[in-house]
């Protein structure tokens, strides 16, 4: 309590570096500045992630921008973000893309502010939902929602069609965290267009990613059709949550899962309850963030082992070594496949799906002895950027390689060098939920089927606040052998498995 009491005092309204560094003029710029508009020259407002990172190349570990009045500092080097681990100096600063979110989720976990009570409050009731005897009873779940996106993919195998895999892993991860999570389904497999929630989360995150685009007093006229239709998405994601909720307190317990804790259990020390409100604000939060950032996750991953048939080929071989004839791989199983995990890490290594985080510093500080800041400054850290630093990572940098997650490596490198679920208090709270997820799935899926790319397609990314591979799509051809079967999937025969 004594340190979210200290956290209230940080001074609110730091938009503007200079009013946090006072040597921001050390701090290099782009060249070309336009009174009022600043550093547009170039810029892109489609993809403000990848713009930023190549003038990250361009000016260095630490950068700052202007736009429409407001200077920005980014950081991606790897001394400056070990600096910015540092608790004792610096918290979670809830960004500009963050906080365009609120309407939406206010203060669920993610996009709460340091000062707000819920924040701990929800942390605390619902980290035991992801201990290891939580997650070994979301396992069996998982393989279920598994066996269905195979069907899909077994029936487009058949009719030579590609598959679209951005749009199949999000229905993936969306059903896996709605069952686990709550107990419910969104029948997304058995749709022809993607479900009104997936619909609706798409459009309310890319309002929040187009708001920082546009001066803020002009949004309200520039925006206001988009507004319109971003309220209206809003009040739809808040329906079908309702809906989620009021099922559960008429039918009872769902098996302890994350809703049952969010409706039942105080927390252990005072005894406070989540209110209704922010039960709604919870699991909006965990349906969004739970399956958005993983299903992106996957889809790179899928793309780069489509491009690296010997990548694939010593996965997929871990894999029938590990699982073997079993038909259904236990919850320990997943975790002794260290180099699908490698896969999946390199590929959020180069592309981490949610690219960014904000720190503010809690004192007044010198960033890396360097750079000083005021109490309540704050600056976005390049994800990206931070995974691609060559004094870390190498010349080669850019270039996939799982082997860079070999153990002896990972040893050899500093901390806080990758970050792919933030950092410190505020870190992603289902972290390993989503690594067993996409592990579990690429094993499943490289164990049934060999991946072919389009020799036509050049990997597009798109940004909704998280980066995703843009029109991505495989062709998924069965594996004969019988290791490649999936429980509750009926085999070549017809004959149940």
């Amino acid at each position: 309590m004594a340190e979210t009491t200290a956290r209230a005092a940080v001074p609110k309204g730091f938009r503007s570096a200079e009013q946090g560094w006072p040597a921001l003029h050390r701090i290099p710029r782009p060249p070309y500045r336009l009174p009022l508009l600043g550093d547009v020259v170039g810029a892109s407002r489609r993809t403000p992630v990848q713009d930023s990172l190549r003038l990250g190349r361009e000016l260095g570990p630490i950068f700052r921008r202007r736009a429409f009045g407001n200077e920005f500092v980014f950081t991606w080097g790897s001394r400056l973000v070990a600096d910015l681990a540092d608790e004792s100096r610096f918290a979670k600063h809830v960004g500009l893309g963050v906080a365009n979110l609120r309407p939406l989720a206010g203060d669920g976990l993610f996009t709460a502010y340091n000062h707000e009570p819920n924040w701990q409050l929800a942390h605390d009731v619902l980290a035991p939902g992801f201990s290891r005897e939580a997650m070994s009873g979301y396992h069996p779940m998982m393989l279920s929602v598994a066996a269905r996106l195979t069907e899909h993919w077994d029936a487009a195998a058949t009719d030579g069609r590609w598959v679209d895999v951005p749009g199949d892993m999000t229905k993936l991860t969306l059903e896996t965290i709605a069952r686990t999570g709550f107990g419910h389904d969104f029948g997304s497999f058995e749709r022809s267009r993607p479900h009104p929630f997936v619909t609706s989360m798409v459009g309310a995150l890319s309002h929040a990613q187009r708001l920082n685009n546009v001066p803020p007093p002009l949004a309200p006229l520039l925006l206001r059709r988009a507004g319109r239709r971003n309220a209206e998405d809003i009040a739809r994601l808040g329906h079908i949550v309702d809906e989620v909720v009021r099922r559960r307190r008429a039918d009872g317990h769902g098996d302890g899962d994350l809703l049952d804790r969010m409706l039942e259990t105080a927390h252990p020390v005072t005894g406070e309850r989540l209110s209704p409100e922010n039960v709604r604000r919870q699991v909006i939060t965990f349906l969004v963030a739970g399956h958005e950032t993983t299903s992106g996750a996957l889809s790179f991953a899928l793309h780069y082992l489509s491009l690296h048939p010997e990548v694939a080929d010593r996965a997929r071989a871990e894999v029938d070594r590990v699982w073997g004839d079993t038909d259904t791989p236990a919850y320990e199983q997943v975790a002794r496949l260290r180099y699908v995990r490698r896969v999946l890490d390199e590929s959020l290594r180069l592309w981490p799906t949610a690219p960014a985080y904000s720190r503010e510093a809690t004192q007044d500080t010198v960033l890396a002895d360097e750079h000083p800041m005021r109490r309540g400054a704050w600056t976005l850290v390049l994800i990206p950027m931070l995974h691609r630093d060559p004094e870390v990572w190498g010349a080669d940098a850019d270039r996939f390689d799982p082997d860079r997650f070999d153990p002896a490596a990972v040893r050899s490198r500093p901390p806080h060098t990758y970050k792919p679920f933030g950092t410190g208090a505020r870190a992603c709270i289902g972290r390993q939920f989503a690594l067993h997820e996409a592990t579990l799935v690429l094993a499943l899926l490289l164990r049934r089927y060999d991946l072919h790319p389009d020799p036509s397609y050049r990997l597009r990314v798109t940004e909704r606040l998280t980066l995703m591979p843009e029109g991505l799509r495989l062709r998924a051809v069965r594996r004969s052998a019988r290791r490649a079967e999936i429980p509750g999937q009926r085999t070549d025969s017809g004959a149940a498995s």
